[in-house]
């Protein structure tokens, strides 16, 4: 888990380092930085959340301090925290980039009972094995296509986080039905099987590809959202609740450009497929935070999205190899030039809430106790990685790449 100096916060956060002293000082009972042996502070993912939420309330909000305090309480009150000790955990695709740093961070920080990877890749589930023990990790071979061996695989779980999916855009085109049954068919035995093991929540991965999809793969994944999101309507009132988070693409995961740009280094030149491509900056770290707050607030319908930092591709490949030339090879079909995370028509229903935006459904199926100090998006609002307000440039990805980005 990635832990971080004050200076790196108050860059983050956007306020001074005295201003930082002075909110941990003032919000003590909501940060928890570690200290380190020379007795340093260090904070975490969820402290730069706390921090993100304070500037928010005082700055944006012009909220005071004891308001500020009572809205947090508030917050934290109505996010019913999860008592993770005794929460099962059921993860499809649990062998993937998202699934074994989730993994990594739960046993770490929270400390769950069983985490249940659930996935068709044995020799992926061996290394897990050697790597995270059995302890609290149990191994299922099985694939979301099936629902039988997802409901025997889902029975006595608290939680469900859905991972699973073809993601590679090409391998999408060229096998489109394959597609459509992991993506979308397997999403539909996902939400049945969580119905008949009467599941408490169940969270589904999304991406921005699913927003305004140019391809197979985002038309998949904005199927599988809307089947999440309504599927609350077959689900009881005392039955599970279903929400989706969406993010795009994780830096340092497989397949991402990280590694690629690191590996062409080496050859001296740095394709990029267009000069003005902007992308949003979103850790591994960041991406497990989000479902972890996303369990905690959802009460089902919900779309999650992290307010991030943009970048521009070029900006990135300078600061991996500035030595190297930088070659436009030309956009790649379905390639998009900016990431869309909310479009315009969804910021109708887009609240800020705890330092995320929240799409909220159009349909009520449960009397809402959350989001009660939520505020609205302005009219107009859209979230997209060219019309950022925060964004990271050549210096801010020199530093950050300099720490050491996890890559799984």
């Amino acid at each position: 888990m990635a832990v971080y100096k004050i200076k790196d916060v108050s860059e983050k956060v956007g306020v001074p380092v005295s201003t930082i002293r002075y909110w941990q000082k003032e919000f003590s009972e909501f940060v928890s930085p570690v200290r380190t042996k020379g007795g340093q502070r260090r904070y975490t993912e969820s402290d730069m959340g706390v921090f993100s939420s304070i500037k928010e309330i005082l700055r944006e909000n012009n909220k005071t301090i004891t308001e500020a305090k009572e809205e947090l309480r508030r917050n934290r009150k109505s996010s019913r925290q999860i008592d993770w000790a005794n929460q099962t955990i059921l993860l499809t695709g649990g062998t993937g980039s998202f699934g074994r740093h989730f993994c990594k961070v739960m046993l770490k920080k929270y400390k769950p009972r069983v985490i249940r990877i659930y996935s068709r890749d044995e020799l992926k589930q061996y290394e897990m094995r050697q790597e995270f023990g059995e302890e609290k990790m149990r191994y299922f071979i099985g694939d979301v296509r099936d629902v039988s061996r997802l409901r025997r695989a889902m029975e006595g779980a608290d939680i469900v986080i859905h991972a699973a999916a073809l993601k590679q855009v090409p391998a999408c085109e060229y096998n489109p039905l394959e597609a459509v049954k992991t993506n979308i068919h397997g999403a539909q035995n996902v939400i049945d099987a969580a119905i008949d093991a009467r599941v408490k929540k169940v969270v589904a991965l999304s991406t921005d590809k699913a927003v305004n999809p140019v391809n197979l793969y985002g038309a998949s994944k904005l199927c599988a959202e809307k089947i999440f999101i309504q599927g609350n309507a077959y689900s009881k009132p005392d039955g599970p609740r279903f929400s989706c988070v969406r993010y795009g693409n994780v830096i340092g995961s497989r397949g991402s450009v990280v590694p690629l740009f690191i590996k062409q280094k080496n050859n001296g030149k740095i394709t990029i497929t267009d000069k003005r491509m902007t992308r949003f900056w979103i850790t591994l770290d960041q991406a497990v935070e989000l479902v972890v707050s996303a369990l905690q607030h959802m009460q089902g319908g919900e779309i999650f999205v992290p307010r991030i930092p943009s970048m521009r591709v070029v900006d990135l490949a300078r600061a991996i190899a500035p030595e190297c030339e930088i070659e436009i090879i030309g956009i790649r079909p379905g390639e998009k030039l900016h990431e869309i995370l909310i479009t315009e028509e969804e910021g109708r229903n887009t609240i800020k809430y705890n330092g995320m935006f929240v799409i909220m459904p159009q349909f009520s199926w449960w009397e809402r106790t959350n989001y009660k100090n939520a505020e609205k998006v302005p009219e107009g609002f859209h979230y997209t990685s060219n019309e950022n307000e925060e964004w990271l440039r050549v210096d801010d990805l020199k530093r950050i790449i300099s720490r050491g980005i996890k890559m799984n």
